[in-house]
């Protein structure tokens, strides 16, 4: 793993070594893709003030999100089949996120279940929530989280129905994958992954198969998926879910600020201003280039993250500079869990934190905390780019 510099060639390891369907799966978008790629370029765009002879010594990339301690201003998102970029992925980038001390998100359909990752880990996590249709389940699903102590609650707002994702379509992709021509020559040509899977714990959605009614096989959950993402999903449910879950909830999905002053007004603890990793509307605008103005109306009544994009330090540093109290990140650890399972989700970690740490000392700065608007150049480019 050390000759991996920078994600991108963690990246480049995990295509090499993951079936296409599911490398794919984390490298694409909805439709066009043009919002998936806008994640990524419109930080290019923004540019850092340089500052020189000052004092570097004693740096501390340390501070609290949702009222948890992290080394750095960073969680891992929610990001479904990482059990399928790796055998038992999302155990693996658990433990890797507990032992960098940051917090790690797990989805609802994830391939590992939350009572796995609650077996494997010793300190809270958070739980991400997809709301469902059917009530009953919702309840026990949050209630299992509860169960397992989890720290937090997201609920992912922004799939109500979803976005048309072309990668997956033409792939065939499903957990497990159904076995045909395409799938078989696939799998045949990454054997690594296929001997590491055989002798995995999960290979399905392990929080819904044999907790939904009349959920036990992958033909009945292919059956409940396409009944259950709800499109009467409204801000109401936010107050449903705290009182039922007793703790902080997060509300994801945020990409206007009036649905950001409407998700704080009905009890959100913190927002992520996401576009779902551009993998539902397509045509969207960036997360970082509608980050500021989230930030200026609802940034001193609550916690602002975002996702989205973010591949370095730099990234990360540019996101807190906009105004985001931290950021959560996806695609990285499902590259390095292609790449190389525990250890290459603690590579992309301090591949992050090396940028950030030097990056921050080359802006004048010691204490993450203080980073903030006057890190930024500005200029004319940045005022036509709109940051």
């Amino acid at each position: 793993m050390s000759a991996a510099l920078t994600i991108n060639d963690l990246k480049q390891r995990a295509r090499g070594r993951v079936p296409r369907m599911f490398f794919d799966y984390s490298e694409s978008g909805s439709w066009t893709g043009s919002t998936f790629r806008a994640n990524e370029s419109d930080f290019e765009h923004i540019r850092f003030r340089q500052r020189v002879a000052v004092d570097m010594e004693n740096r501390s990339l340390a501070t609290t999100l949702v009222g948890q301690p992290a080394s750095l201003p960073m969680a891992v998102g929610p990001a479904a089949i990482c059990g399928l970029q790796v055998a038992d992925g999302e155990v693996k980038a658990a433990r890797a996120a507990e032992k960098f001390g940051i917090p790690f998100s797990l989805s609802t359909m994830s391939i590992g279940s939350i009572e796995d990752v609650a077996e494997a880990t010793g300190k809270p996590f958070w739980f991400q929530l997809y709301m469902m249709r059917d009530k009953p389940f919702m309840e026990r699903l949050i209630d299992r989280a509860k169960a397992a102590k989890c720290s937090a609650l997201i609920m992912t707002m922004d799939l109500q129905i979803l976005g048309q994702r072309h990668a997956d379509i033409r792939n065939g992709l499903s957990a497990p994958p159904r076995l045909n021509l395409n799938s078989i020559s696939q799998i045949v040509t990454r054997p690594g992954w296929a001997f590491g899977m055989l002798g995995a714990k999960r290979r399905t959605f392990s929080n819904v198969v044999g907790h939904a009614k009349d959920v036990d096989d992958l033909s009945s959950l292919s059956s409940w998926i396409a009944q259950q993402f709800d499109p009467r999903l409204n801000w109401k449910e936010v107050g449903w879910v705290k009182d039922r879950f007793g703790g902080p909830v997060i509300v994801k999905g945020v990409l206007d600020a009036e649905d950001a002053a409407l998700a704080v007004s009905h009890g959100a603890d913190a927002i992520v201003v996401s576009n779902h990793g551009g993998r539902q509307l397509d045509g969207a605008p960036s997360s970082i280039r509608v980050l500021p103005e989230i930030v200026d109306v609802v940034g001193k009544r609550t916690e602002v993250l975002t996702d989205g994009g973010i591949r370095s330090g730099q990234d990360l540093l540019k996101a807190l500079a906009l105004g985001a109290r931290g950021v959560l990140i996806g695609r990285p650890v499902l590259y390095g869990l292609g790449a190389g399972g525990e250890a290459g989700v603690t590579r992309a970690f301090d591949i992050i934190r090396k940028e950030t740490d030097t990056t921050m000392a080359l802006l004048g700065e010691r204490d993450i905390r203080n980073i903030g608007p006057h890190n930024i150049h500005s200029n004319d480019l940045l005022k036509r780019q709109g940051y």
